[in-house]
């Protein structure tokens, strides 16, 4: 994959990640009473995520050609860790 390829696949998943957290906190009020507590901590840790991930798209932007690979496997990695989350979230979703 080349670079302009590497950074569009990146920009494309920064882009998902940002569009689920915003969907996510646009429905907050479908979350039951009970699990209020539990979604606004998960929603604090994705929100404090997304600055790293930036971080990393920008690392990947600025890779150097021999430093892109790791440079994007970071940043996979990275995105990677969202899933847990919206996993949780959505769970909570579904017991209201």
């Amino acid at each position: 994959m080349n670079r302009n390829e590497n950074r569009e696949k990146a920009k494309k998943v920064i882009d998902d990640i940002f569009a689920r957290i915003d969907q996510l906190e646009r429905n907050k009020d479908k979350v039951s009473e009970e699990s209020k507590e539990s979604y606004q901590e998960i929603m604090n840790k994705l929100n404090a995520r997304k600055n790293d991930l930036l971080k990393r798209f920008e690392d990947v932007q600025n890779a150097s050609d021999d430093k892109l690979e790791e440079a994007s496997k970071i940043f996979s990695d990275s995105a990677e860790s969202f899933k847990e989350g919206f996993s949780k979230l959505s769970s909570l979703f579904k017991n209201k």
